[in-house]
């Protein structure tokens, strides 16, 4: 099972420098609020994203509260992909108070 950080400790691995962040979501969720520099790859899709995603970069992935993200997270690893589930996802994110950017671009 995939490990999961809190928004928090999102926030800092954010703040130090760009970060590999997939939010899979759907679009009409992402466009509402989402991370900033987190890119568009819905649940469904990651078994097409695998191969755009970064190979030896830890892979950061939030949803809307957690469920979506954990279960990506799980299918990433077991690809042999270094992935983490985000505990709270975006609605934490945004209920902290963190910056967060509306549309459909990261």
């Amino acid at each position: 099972m995939a490990d999961e950080i809190t928004v928090d400790e999102l926030a800092q691995h954010h703040a130090q420098g760009p970060i590999a962040l997939i939010d899979v979501r759907e679009l009409d969720e992402y466009t509402a609020a989402h991370v900033p520099g987190a890119r568009l790859v819905p649940l469904g899709t990651i078994p097409d994203a695998t191969e755009s995603l970064p190979p030896d970069e830890r892979i950061y992935v939030i949803c809307h509260s957690g469920a979506r993200s954990l279960r990506a997270a799980d299918y990433l690893l077991a690809r042999g992909f270094d992935a983490v589930s985000v505990a709270g996802g975006t609605s934490a994110w945004v209920q902290r108070g963190l910056d967060y950017e509306t549309g459909e671009r990261p």
